[in-house]
């Protein structure tokens, strides 16, 4: 201070500066981080996930395949909606599969005004309806669309309510995975208790029994359904080593694969349960429940089985036209 000929009066910086919050970061939320006696706490998560034909995890990781043919919501708090449209994938069969998706963040604060997003297949835009690509000011949006793969694979970065989307296009189809913190997606009326995020399909558009659903006999035959889109015709065995070329764990998104390739002959749906399974590992808080593992009925499944089983937990009808 002498030697620069500084004052030693007036102001001076603290050796304890006061942390601010940043109110467009959920991670600086007071209310997200800390207890009324002021100890710090990590705000718990949930994982949402849509893929294939379809098959759900919930919030409360439950595995379901529903038909739910048309618009449905998966999520409707006071913060953000998502609603998905669901089409017949074959003629005969109860399986669907999405091919458009509405997402509205809710204006919040003075981090963001209301966003709309939609895709549909074959239109992934990496903007909102508006044009724009993110929300809030300044150089650090509180929300923002990240294009990964031009056309086939976005991602929503929501930091004001530490929300992460996953959106992407496999084939003809599209699937989506979302993180979620669980006061936040629990904070919503009763008069929105019909989400499938939340609380699963209805049990009048689930097509398993109570999870388990028996595979067809070995050696059956999906037959060709029409002639303007044809489509590989999949046995049992066929689909297992076909899945298995990128999916090695025997898990409900092994067997997933398996059921969407018999039911509808379409190879990409190997590529949506291996990346459904990716955004899990990405996005789940918790790694022990990364995999569910179908429990038997009346069977099991073991290393040199040809699947003569009842699977749990695993969810879509096949229905065969002789």
């Amino acid at each position: 201070m002498s030697q620069r000929n500084c004052s030693k009066d007036g102001p001076t910086s603290s050796t304890n500066p006061e942390v601010t919050h940043d109110p467009c970061n959920y991670s600086g939320h007071t209310g997200a981080s800390e207890h009324p006696g002021g100890e710090k706490t990590t705000p718990t998560y949930l994982f949402c996930g849509l893929f294939g034909d379809p098959h759900l995890r919930t919030f409360k990781d439950h595995f379901q395949t529903c038909k739910v043919e048309g618009a449905w919501p998966l999520i409707d708090n006071n913060y953000l909606s998502v609603q998905v449209t669901n089409v017949p994938v074959v003629p005969g069969s109860s399986a669907t599969a999405t091919n458009k998706i509405t997402i509205i963040f809710k204006s919040y604060q003075d981090c963001t005004d209301q966003k709309v997003y939609q895709a549909v297949t074959d239109d992934l835009p990496a903007a909102f309806v508006d044009g724009t690509t993110g929300g809030g000011d300044g150089n650090t949006k509180s929300l923002q669309i990240v294009d990964k793969v031009s056309g086939k694979y976005i991602e929503m970065h929501a930091r004001h309510i530490g929300t992460m989307v996953y959106i992407r296009q496999l084939g003809r189809y599209l699937t989506l995975a979302i993180r979620m913190p669980q006061e936040l997606a629990m904070a919503y009326e009763e008069s929105q208790d019909l989400q499938l995020c939340v609380n699963g399909c209805p049990s009048s558009e689930r097509i398993d029994d109570s999870g388990h659903l028996p595979l067809p006999v070995r050696g059956q035959l999906l037959p060709q359904v029409g002639t303007a889109h044809p489509r590989s015709v999949y046995t049992l065995e066929s689909a297992t080593t076909k899945c298995n070329e990128k999916m090695l764990v025997k898990d409900i998104y092994f067997y997933s694969c398996v059921f969407d390739l018999l039911t509808t002959g379409d190879a990409n749906f190997t590529a949506a349960a291996h990346s459904a399974l990716q955004d899990v590992e990405a996005l789940h808080p918790r790694k022990e429940r990364w995999h569910i593992f179908p429990s038997s009925r009346g069977g099991a499944v073991g290393k040199g089985s040809q699947f003569f089983v009842s699977l749990g937990l695993v969810c879509l009808i096949l229905v065969v036209f002789l």
